[in-house]
């Protein structure tokens, strides 16, 4: 093959290089034309790197769920007596808050007894058609009928009048299921159980939520010193502000939850800015929070479909991602427990269970439920992820 000088080389992109052809005739290519296959061939090593790596995220994400198989078995065997689904494109998804103490991360928060509790439980309801997500909080003190479950030891309790979140120290998610499936008549579709670590996850993957506090808080039980006014809460402060009762307001269980739904809303609209949704940089550290804490029954335990159902719900307006606690007032035996207000709590529950809008306002004075002349429904006392803390 014929050399050619270098300073030719360098000026010609769009030239014939001569070769010689096996039969000894010469055979002429451009040169131009092997400079884009080189292009083409780099493009596509730098897919298929951009893929393997968009791959090997995708696995990662997906494996961070944890299935709980468990469950689903031991609430099949129970199929006879559970409620069935009345509209089937509406969804029922049990959240459980778990004060788990063993593992990495949550052995400070109190002592391992072997046994969780379930001092978080909300029942979130979403509209068919994606029109609406109603949040009800469950208060851990509810006198409620707990049936006979079996424990994490295999053995089978008695069924009991007792507190609601017995049902999940000693029967577990499915235990906790049978025990709201027979208070509100209502089909749990799905479960996702989150515990201490996950939560500070979450709050410090959004980069923190805001709240405004009218007064100092110095709580050694849940481990926060706070001052008054505004200001971001990260991680460990977002969870001690969440869990802590006795050293802000009244003490009662009834006004930390209506601060947890507070701050859940808060958290939701951080969820849903742009800044997080659309900036993959924040969107990844999410994804990766959530899916490292959920602990999930098989029909929810994919990446694809928590990312179903999180699309579901993305174009929900926020006045309508709604939170309130089931009607209730102090148990007539012992103040410090919980019975349901009725008739506004079947109300409750019917609505949520036939699928009806659902509405909340900051302070309600009259009765809450149906009103049959115009087919709404008065509002029941609560928030919305519109609302802001301060």
């Amino acid at each position: 093959m014929p050399l050619l000088p270098a300073e030719e080389v360098d000026g010609w992109e769009d030239a014939d290089v001569t070769t010689e052809s096996p039969d000894g005739t010469p055979d002429r290519r451009p040169r131009g034309r092997r400079w884009l296959r080189l292009l083409a061939l780099a493009v596509a090593l730098l897919v298929l790197s951009g893929a393997g790596a968009g791959w090997w995220l995708y696995e990662h994400l997906d494996g961070n769920i944890k299935t709980d198989t468990r469950t689903e078995n031991e609430l099949r065997k129970f199929e006879a007596e559970r409620p069935a689904a009345v509209v089937h494109d509406a969804q029922n998804i049990l959240l459980i808050g778990s004060d788990n103490r063993g593992g990495k991360g949550n052995g400070k928060y109190g002592k391992d007894t072997g046994t969780q509790r379930s001092d978080t439980t909300i029942l979130l309801h979403l509209q068919a058609g994606a029109k609406s997500a109603t949040a009800v909080s469950i208060p851990r003190d509810l006198m409620v009928d707990v049936p006979s479950c079996t424990g994490a030891d295999g053995t089978r309790g008695k069924a009991r009048f007792a507190q609601f979140n017995w049902a999940f120290e000693f029967g577990g998610p499915a235990c906790t299921i049978r025990t709201v499936e027979k208070l509100t008549g209502i089909r749990v579709d799905h479960h996702m159980i989150v515990d201490f670590s996950g939560f500070k996850k979450m709050v410090n993957a959004v980069g923190g939520v805001e709240v405004c506090l009218k007064e100092p808080i110095d709580d050694d039980e849940a481990h926060l010193r706070l001052p008054a006014g505004r200001q971001v809460l990260h991680g460990e402060q977002a969870l001690g502000y969440v869990r802590a009762r006795y050293s802000i307001g009244d003490g009662s269980d009834t006004e930390r939850i209506g601060r947890q739904q507070e701050f859940l809303g808060a958290l939701v609209k951080k969820l849903q800015s742009n800044g997080v949704l659309l900036n993959p940089a924040r969107l990844y550290p999410v994804l990766d929070a959530a899916t490292s804490s959920l602990t999930t029954d098989p029909g929810l335990s994919s990446l694809k479909d928590l990312y179903d159902l999180a699309r579901g719900m993305r174009h929900i307006p926020r006045e309508k991602i709604q939170f309130l606690t089931i009607p209730r007032q102090p148990y007539t035996y012992n103040r410090n427990r919980d019975e349901l207000v009725q008739p506004d709590a079947d109300r409750l529950f019917r609505q949520l269970r036939l699928d009806r809008p659902v509405s909340v306002a900051k302070t309600v004075t009259h009765a809450s439920g149906d009103d049959p002349k115009s087919g709404t429904s008065t509002p029941y006392e609560g928030t919305t992820a519109a609302h802001d803390m301060c």
